[in-house]
């Protein structure tokens, strides 16, 4: 069973190879707390004991250093060692402050690679059912903006917690040790803090949550615009398109203006709180002063350590905050790494892919809408086979059960390839022997050379041009300034429809696989185009299997055997002469797509 990941869990397993650099920082973060803590007890025993007479209240080593150059009378004449010390302490402070920032941020930068590469990785072993259920522009939103939100709080605030703690501690003591009732003071608007933090937690939560849905849905509508703009440019719908973005853009900000509210409140209360903490240690020290409880360097030093204990307090707050954010973060990719990748059967099998290919009463829907019922009939090996019907007959859902782009469940029936069911067959060997040219072929933004070639790691362009030569693309290809090195542009759009087919088709033809489908793969071209790519495969396939599904007709009519597909069942089934008698379905779209043809000539 796959390990299933809690929110704390992923977060460690993102952290494996990259927690030395935030252990790095935090401690840098802790030595610069303490020598933060060192400064204001130099600057009160300054003015209480070197400048005044208070006798020194200082740890024994350190009165031994003391005493070792000439005792306090000598600091007095010569106080410009305490500015160096102070210096020194600067110094020091920020080399650890260096420190801590060039880690973190290495360390920051590293958990941002090392999540994108597991998502990525992870999500290109997702079976294709997923991806048809997950919008493409949420998914991308996932793997963007929330893996900067979990980088942003672990980076900021996680690795704070330490020498906030610490913070807290040591000023605290500090504190109490000069002034116990002040101290209390102080303290007692720290669980005001800790309560209005808490409070506004799961409203920020809740909020940032529509906030990041939201933007999902606006990345998948800019993302399907720029993708289909000669769609959105051809039917005129650039008006459409605008007014829906706005308005899911409008939502958007609205969510996130409701978010500011809370996150307003929630700072300005910070705001009010700690101002009337300051106001009151001021005001009730000056009266400690006045009174002789306090000495002018123990107020000095014990406002200091109040304005570091103000600044750690209200850092807790914010990290509740964001710790809000980050866990809806976390818990989006929680889902993405939770998913089911695809695998294979314990004992895969890797069989020769010759052989009869054979449905045997296989039944299949996409969740509860039926598709395939109880389909069964054979493909010899080396025959041309077609598939006839219409939209939505189940024609391209037999091809991706073939292809186990959708794995059959058991009891819906078997797919065998020479007697060897496909479902026990490894997938990366199934799909690697079987070619599948798909009727909208997707092409990357590279040269066409590269778009043909992509199935093999190493492949020469007279190889490349021998399978474009088949596809009828070569010479379209040479017309263009720069040949195979032309790019294409992004999904194809450089060339057209009937050119990106033929190129899908070159591409699946450099794999020389030993079962080739051909879904709808030639709609786009022309009828004289069509014959005479089905005459150069015909000449160049050998013994390959050939699957093609087609609306026209000419285009499967040389096939060894036909089958007619109607709303998920087979309707007839026999070579071109044998349906022609039945004067079935296949007859019917014959006699009509021939009138329409003929038709067409004569209008010529």
């Amino acid at each position: 069973m796959d390990k299933k990941f809690t929110k704390v869990s992923l977060v460690v397993e993102f952290l494996k190879g990259n927690l030395h650099y935030f252990v790095i920082s935090i401690v840098a973060a802790l030595l610069v707390t303490g020598l933060d803590m060192i400064s204001p007890q130099l600057i009160r025993t300054t003015v209480d004991s070197v400048i005044g007479t208070k006798e020194m209240e200082l740890p024994k080593f350190v009165m031994d250093i003391i005493a070792s150059i000439g005792g306090v009378s000598y600091l007095r004449e010569n106080i410009w060692i305490i500015g160096v010390l102070i210096v020194i302490i600067a110094i020091l402070t920020a080399i650890f402050r260096y420190i801590f920032n060039m880690y973190n941020t290495k360390g920051a930068e590293a958990l941002v690679r090392t999540m994108r590469d597991r998502l990525f990785s992870h999500i290109q072993k997702l079976p294709f059912s997923w991806h048809m259920k997950n919008q493409t522009g949420d998914i991308i939103q996932r793997c963007t903006s929330d893996v900067e939100m979990i980088k942003n709080f672990i980076s900021e605030q996680l690795t704070s917690v330490f020498r906030i703690l610490i913070l807290i501690s040591m000023a605290l003591s500090f504190m109490y040790s000069m002034n116990v009732k002040l101290a209390t003071i102080a303290v007692a608007f720290i669980p005001f803090i800790i309560a209005y933090s808490l409070y506004f937690h799961s409203h920020i939560r809740d909020a940032f949550t529509k906030c990041d849905e939201n933007e999902g849905v606006l990345s998948t509508i800019a993302q399907e615009n720029l993708t289909g703009v000669r769609v959105v440019r051809a039917f005129g719908r650039e008006k459409f398109e605008k007014d829906r973005f706005e308005k899911q853009n409008n939502i958007y900000t609205d969510a996130w203006m409701h978010l500011c509210k809370y996150l307003s409140l929630f700072w300005g209360a910070g705001d009010l709180f700690s101002g009337l903490q300051l106001m009151v240690i001021v005001v009730m020290g000056a009266v400690f002063c006045v009174r002789g409880e306090m000495t002018a360097g123990e107020f000095i030093a014990f406002i200091s350590y109040n304005t570091m204990l103000t600044w750690p307090v209200r850092s807790l707050g914010r990290m509740i905050s964001e710790m809000s954010k980050a866990g809806v973060s976390v818990e989006r990719l929680c889902y993405i790494m939770n998913s089911q990748a695809e695998k294979d059967k314990e004992n895969a099998v890797t069989p020769e892919m010759c052989g009869d290919i054979e449905f045997e009463h296989v039944s299949f829907g996409y969740g509860d809408v039926p598709v395939l019922k109880d389909v069964s009939f054979k493909i010899p090996q080396g025959t041309t086979f077609g598939i006839l019907g219409s939209t939505g007959s189940g024609k391209s859902t037999l091809m991706y059960l073939l292809n186990r782009l959708y794995d059959l469940p058991v009891e819906n029936g078997r797919i065998t390839i020479g007697g060897t069911d496909v479902a026990d067959m490894k997938g990366e060997w199934v799909r690697s022997h079987i070619g599948m040219v798909l009727q909208e072929p997707f092409l990357f933004s590279r040269t066409i050379a590269e778009n043909i070639g992509i199935t093999k790691k190493e492949i020469s362009l007279s190889d490349i041009r021998k399978a474009a030569a088949i596809a009828c693309v070569d010479d379209s290809v040479m017309e263009f300034t720069q040949g195979y090195d032309t790019v294409v542009g992004e999904r194809g759009v450089t060339l057209s429809g009937g050119q990106k087919q033929r190129t899908a088709i070159a591409r699946m033809l450099t794999q020389r696989t030993p079962i080739m489908v051909f879904d709808d793969s030639l709609s786009a071209v022309d009828a004289e185009t069509d014959a005479k790519i089905r005459q150069e495969l015909h000449k160049n396939l050998g013994d390959s299997t050939v699957i093609l599904i087609a609306h026209r007709v000419t285009t499967l009519m040389h096939a060894d055997c036909i089958m007619v597909m109607d709303k998920g069942q087979i309707a007839e089934i026999g070579t071109h002469e044998e349906l022609m008698e039945k004067n079935g379905i296949y007859r019917k779209i014959y006699d009509m797509q021939m009138t329409i043809s003929e038709e067409g000539e004569s209008n010529e």
